[in-house]
């Protein structure tokens, strides 16, 4: 039985199910799904806990079944926990844990904790096994979209909230600037607001002096950025880039990929193909799916024309070359490379709004 994380702690308030298994890559939140199985697991008697971490191909899984079918020496009933950090339990574990689901004693409840995983592995038999003994939590990331939201909720949680309407909003956003990319930090943000401040109301200058700058920005997220329009965001990812020390050829690289589908698709347009098979013929889909279908009806051949130009230059610039019209640090011709795709993107037509 599949979970999202905001509905398990109602599961658990029913009845504890013989096996939990958490994935995904959001730190924070498959923690605190952990926790709460864990805190679940104990207030019901299972206070003899074991843990098992399944490092690499050659991990002995003799020891893990066994526990399941020994009696506790502590406890009337046990907790096991089986780390797989690497999410892929090889072809004896992919055995062993469907035999392990297939024998769930009465007296032991198990948490399996997994990173994040692809279709491959949520299809194979070992997974399966898992879903269909228990129940599965996935836990994603929370994206710019719905932060602000999830930060309104936590300060909720705590007993705190922020004034209704547009100042309220505006708080919000910029939290949520702060924290983007950084859910633990976010997480220890609202934690320490809780310390600075009684419950209540917090004003924005409260919210401003407390809450640091912790953002952590993704380069294909930057892309998403770009071709929405976004230029204030954008300069901010870029300013974070470049202090995190990411590499401006791989921001480059993205840049110029989103340039060559544009005009890969505009030209497949123009050959007459459907908008929707020159997006699927060039592997565009998702959230730039979306943005594509915006901005390639507008887009004339001159602005490709200059986009692949710029993009050239900025290549140069990455590798060390020089231009005379262009700023001579790679970074600073990377921001301008990114205004310029995104001025022609909202000159395309109304800025589609996927961030809040």
């Amino acid at each position: 039985m599949q979970l999202r994380a905001d509905a398990l702690p109602q599961q658990l308030a029913k009845a504890l199910r013989p096996i939990y298994t958490i994935y995904g890559d959001e730190p924070l939140l498959a923690q605190e799904a952990a926790d709460a199985i864990r805190a679940a697991a104990r207030a019901q008697g299972y206070g003899e806990r074991k843990v098992f971490t399944v490092a690499g191909a050659y991990f002995d899984w003799g020891p893990v079944l066994g526990a399941a079918q020994a009696l506790s020496l502590f406890a009337e009933r046990q907790f096991i926990e089986i780390r797989i950090p690497s999410g892929k339990p090889g072809k004896e574990g992919s055995e062993a844990l469907q035999r392990y689901c297939a024998a769930l004693p009465e007296d032991v409840v198990t948490l399996v904790t997994l990173p994040k995983l692809d279709k491959t592995q949520t299809s194979s038999a070992w997974f399966s096994a898992l879903d269909g003994a228990g129940v599965t939590v996935r836990v994603d990331p929370v994206d710019r979209r719905a932060l602000p939201q999830w930060i309104a909720q936590r300060l909720v949680a705590q007993g705190q909230r922020v004034p209704e309407g547009e100042i309220g909003q505006r708080t919000l956003a910029f939290f949520a600037d702060r924290v983007e990319g950084n859910l633990l930090a976010a997480h220890q943000e609202l934690q320490k607001l809780a310390l600075l401040h009684p419950k209540g109301e917090l004003s924005f200058e409260q919210i401003e002096s407390a809450v640091l700058n912790v953002a952590r920005y993704d380069v294909f997220k930057l892309s998403e950025a770009v071709l929405a329009g976004h230029v204030p965001r954008l300069l901010r990812m870029l300013e974070g880039l470049e202090a995190e020390g990411e590499a401006a050829v791989l921001v480059h690289w993205s840049l110029a990929e989103d340039i060559r589908a544009l005009k890969r698709v505009r030209d497949a347009v123009d050959a007459g193909k459907p908008l929707p098979m020159a997006l699927r013929e060039s592997r565009v889909w998702g959230a730039k799916e979306r943005l594509f279908e915006r901005i390639v009806p507008g887009l004339h051949a001159a602005d490709l024309t200059r986009l692949v130009e710029a993009a050239q230059v900025c290549d140069g610039l990455v590798k060390g070359l020089r231009h005379p019209d262009w700023p001579q640090d790679a970074w600073a011709g990377l921001r301008r490379l990114a205004l310029m795709l995104a001025e022609t993107v909202v000159a395309c037509g109304p800025r589609l709004v996927l961030q809040a």
